[in-house]
């Protein structure tokens, strides 16, 4: 093995090995485990949060697949339809040309040509991170075999009735020109006004002070040319007298009721709100509950309209509502929804009925690809009616069919669940699932899963003509049939029976109710066990939490705090990293500001780290459902912790290479450490099966680093010396055959976290441990063995603690580690002598000692250091090993430097200024400094006390 480890000499051409091997694939022996990789989107790149979910599944899928089972990690993209038609509409846009100058078939053959020339980017950063997926079951959610199984389930769901078409208040994008999801919404709190608007009552009512209008408050005065009404609260005595009357609607002169209902805030504004059910979600709600017409004022656009849009409660067009017939001002017709605002306060103030304008923080809804604010819109759209699928989906969850890891997350999906809306599927893009649905000329539906077939099952002529619908489904409803869609479905193939329902689903929280939820109840609805009981899609859902910056905020790019985890693997320099950062940004101040910041926590750029140490910090953080804040220490931590790996395997090679290590039989003897690490090691794998067993991965990852740095490697090899330097023959061997088996070993147990290390070291080490294969994956995962040699175990932590005693007085006394000692040993037992006397050549080696003495009784030791081991004491005479009088005046320098640093603490925290102006971190972090400086003090002390008495 080279003398240093590299990792980007070996891992990318490792991880080709692998896959042109088809080591990826389902062995097709033992029970079934499958794994649904959530498709990310086809645009994109993946982020730390994709590293740290890909890692937590390939661990899984490692591991099971080491532990016999037929196991499948299914891989593949989503389309993502905003998102990557805006990617397109783009380029086109630098060419001055529009979707529309192409057409729709032109258009969506450019999409197609873009994914196959960029759309790599993903799979080639999986192959990075290791991911051990079924390359050659790689799935695309507009896949012909996907699109089939969207059509079929749209179709049923239409034939049970619960796909319906209706015109209902949406997120719409005005500058794209589609209803988007909730998760596509971002609220942005920003700087507004609140406009307190006078409506004139009408048929001469006055409120209780007198006055002959009511003063509204609202955010949206562009929208009050829609108002139905105006709502007060039914408790609220200011206006009680006035419920059931009228307004007269300034600038439009029209004639609406004054009602009363819950919803209304009576110490917001004034306590009396415009509805306005065609523009508000929550003005809408109120419209169902009172049968309030609605008035559409607002375009798709966002414009004021040439006429308003009119319709009754549940969306149907009419043609006047009491005499009223749509016509709008002509002075704001056409106008854009922000100059509309401004030209209707202004024509408040000149009509004197502006009665005031506060400043508001207000928290606007953006839509996050379009980039501006979305409107509630009321437009035609297909839906999914839900809540009977939610019912059963809740069942399942309820009766732990499904278990959700960590648990609390079970609350936000029955929260979600229980309080259900219809789910609008349609989407007003060309990029997508076209929706299987068409009309005639008379305005007629007609849904199928193709033209062929709605013309045969409505027995329709060529002579009638068709169109198809132009709206896509939303990119969530091919998503929610994942688990079994990428497996065959609707056939009934061998991989569905094989490998669904899959084991568990590793997301994110943010995604429970669009993904997750949505996913259960289409795969309840639609598969079914042998014994008709709804199959569930998964066993498990573990949810991570979110990867933070070093400071704990979210990364994202607009902070300019992404983190790639390519370059965490192969490093990059500060100024290609600020360049990274600061790409997209137009603001110069910004792009200044994320540099300097930058620079400041990275000046040196990041070095090259390698897969496995990032695979393995990701899993050593990953505590259950838990934010993480990126530390880069702990990389560095976990980096040390791979070339320690590394160079300890080294040290078994040197020493088992072209020797003898007992795979041809031959005496062999078993020296108290040789039995000792076997046994730990059957105690470590345990342990790290029931963290991972468990979800708690940060726990098996702890596991396996304190075995392999502090027991095998501190201590092992170093126990092992001693035998090669005065063992006979039958005690090398055997020493050798444990240090080849306990390290083939320990190489399979990290295998699942450090996949690229361990495969590259075992095909060293196999040969010598007897062990015959092509790769460490297909090998099976360490299993617990019944004969554990407890005795070994006791007999060896007691000699530990005994070595660990005597390097502490070396430590204390400030004497060399070279420096060979004479220790005495007192208060002894026949078990403790016999511990000693028998390992004696370990004592010897690993504490330096020229000699072991026991004491009688009667025998008082000379003036020493000592050290306890229960009872047992060890003393080491300090004559001769240290200048009495110069170290008595080093520890009088130190002690003196100590009780200065104490002062300066005290000082510090009695100072009444500091305490009461400092943040409270900062005087925590004082109180913590001299804490730690009276430790030291109270350690200098105690040392000088022991010297003196000398």
């Amino acid at each position: 093995m080279d003398k240093t480890y590299s990792p980007k000499s070996i891992e990318q051409a490792l991880y080709q090995h692998w896959e042109s091997q088809g080591y990826f694939k389902p062995s097709g022996e033992g029970d079934s485990y499958s794994i649904v990789i959530p498709p990310p989107n086809v645009t994109g790149s993946l982020h730390m949060g994709h590293a740290f979910q890909h890692t937590i599944m390939d661990i899984l899928t490692r591991y099971q697949r080491m532990d016999g089972k037929n196991t499948l990690w299914q891989v593949g993209t989503d389309h993502a339809g905003i998102a990557t038609q805006m990617v397109v509409e783009r380029q086109l846009a630098a060419q001055g040309q529009t979707r529309n100058d192409l057409g729709r078939e032109a258009f969506i053959d450019k999409i197609w040509e873009w994914k196959a020339q960029s759309g790599g980017t993903i799979t080639e950063q999986m192959r990075r991170l290791g991911d051990s997926v079924d390359w050659d079951r790689e799935r695309f959610t507009m896949d012909e075999g996907l699109s089939n199984a969207v059509k079929e389930v749209f179709v049923r769901l239409h034939q049970e009735g619960l796909i319906y078409r209706g015109k209902r208040l949406v997120n719409w994008d005005p500058k794209l020109k589609t209803a988007i999801s909730d998760l596509e919404v971002e609220n942005k709190e920003q700087q507004g006004s609140i406009w307190h608007l006078r409506y004139p009552l009408a048929d001469g009512a006055k409120t209780a002070d007198g006055n002959d209008y009511l003063v509204v408050a609202t955010t949206r005065p562009e929208t009050m040319l829609g108002d139905v009404c105006v709502a007060v609260h039914p408790e609220d005595e200011r206006y009680q007298s006035l419920v059931g009357k009228f307004i007269q609607l300034p600038l439009v002169d029209r004639r609406i009721p004054i009602i009363a209902d819950d919803y209304v805030d009576r110490e917001f504004g004034t306590g009396c709100v415009k509805i306005t059910p065609a523009h508000d979600f929550n003005d809408y709600e109120i419209g169902k509950r009172h049968k309030l017409s609605m008035i559409a004022v607002l375009d798709d656009e966002a414009n004021i309209r040439q006429r308003a849009g009119l319709f009754t409660a549940t969306g149907e067009a009419i043609d006047d509502i009491d005499g009223f017939d749509g016509s709008l001002p002509e002075q704001f017709i056409g106008l854009e929804r922000f100059a509309a605002r401004k030209a209707i306060v202004e024509a408040f103030e000149q009509a004197g009925l502006l009665d005031k304008t506060d400043k508001h923080m207000n928290k606007v809804p953006y839509g996050d690809r379009g980039g501006v604010p979305i409107e509630p819109h009321l437009t035609d759209q297909w839906y999914v009616r839900v809540e009977p699928l939610a019912k059963v989906a809740t069942q399942a969850v309820e009766d732990g069919d499904i278990e959700f890891v960590p648990k609390q997350y079970e609350n936000m999906y029955f929260s979600w669940m229980r309080d259900i809306q219809d789910w609008c599927i349609s989407r007003q893009l060309w990029w997508g699932h076209r929706i299987p649905a068409w009309y005639d000329q008379q305005g007629n539906v007609y849904v199928g899963r193709s033209e062929a077939e709605v013309r045969e099952q409505h027995q329709l002529s060529d002579d009638v003509s068709l169109s198809q619908d132009e709206d896509v489904l939303d990119t969530w409803f091919s998503s929610a049939l994942w688990t079994f869609s990428t497996l065959g479905w609707p056939e009934n193939t061998d991989d569905l029976k094989a490998f669904h329902p899959t084991d568990v689903l590793v997301t994110g929280f943010d995604i429970i109710f669009f993904w997750v939820a949505r996913m259960i109840m289409m795969t309840m609805h639609f598969l079914k066990e042998e014994n008709g009981k709804p199959q569930v899609p998964f066993k498990k859902v573990y949810v991570t939490g979110l990867i933070r910056d070093e400071e704990g905020q979210k990364m994202s790019k607009s902070k300019g705090n992404v983190l790639d985890p390519l370059d965490m693997i192969d490093g990059i320099s500060a100024d290609a990293l600020v360049d990274k950062r600061t790409a997209n940004m137009m603001q110069p101040q910004l792009r200044e500001k994320i540099a300097k910041r930058t620079r400041k926590a990275f000046p040196e750029g990041i070095s090259a780290h390698g897969t496995d140490a990032l695979r393995f910090t990701l899993a050593a953080l990953a505590s259950t459902g838990r934010d993480i804040n990126w530390d880069m220490k702990r990389l560095e931590g976990y980096r040390n912790f791979c070339n320690k790996l590394w160079n300890a395997s080294r040290f078994v090679l040197m020493n088992t290479e072209q020797q003898d290590c007992g795979a041809n039989g031959g005496e062999m003897q078993y020296s108290l450490a040789d039995q000792w690490i076997k046994a730990r090691f059957n105690a470590t794998v345990k342990e790290f099966r029931q963290a991972i067993d468990q979800y708690r991965f940060d726990q098996a990852a702890n596991i396996a680093y304190e075995f392999t740095w502090n027991q095998f490697c501190d201590w092992y090899l170093e126990l092992t010396k001693p035998v090669f330097q005065q063992g006979n023959e039958a005690q090398q061997r055997g020493t050798r055959q444990t240090l080849v088996t306990v390290l083939e070993q320990l190489l399979r147990l990290l295998h699942p976290i450090t996949p690229y290390i361990t495969e590259t070291i075992w095909q060293r080490v196999a040969p010598l441990a007897g062990v015959t294969g092509d790769t460490i994956m297909l090998q099976a995962f360490p299993t617990v063995t019944s004969d554990v040699d407890q005795q070994a175990m006791q007999d060896m932590e007691w000699l530990k603690r005994v070595i660990i005693g005597i390097r502490n007085i070396r430590g204390e006394m400030d004497l060399s580690p070279n420096k060979p000692l004479e220790v005495l040993v007192s208060h002894y037992d026949a078990v403790s002598r016999q511990r000693i006397e028998s390992n004696q050549s370990f004592l010897s080696a690993l504490a330096k000692l020229s000699s072991i003495t026991f004491l009688d009784e009667s025998e008082e030791p000379p003036a020493s250091a000592t050290s306890l081991v229960d009872q047992l004491q060890l003393h080491i005479p300090m004559a001769g090993l240290i200048d009495k009088d110069a170290e008595l005046s080093r520890l009088n320098k130190a002690i003196e430097k100590a009780e200065k640093e104490v002062a300066r603490f005290e000082g510090k925290l009695n100072n009444d200024n500091f305490v009461s102006k400092a943040p409270e971190a900062v005087i925590a972090k004082e109180r913590e400094k001299l804490a730690e400086a009276q430790e030291m003090l109270e350690q200098l002390v105690q040392q000088k006390e022991k010297i003196a008495a000398l």
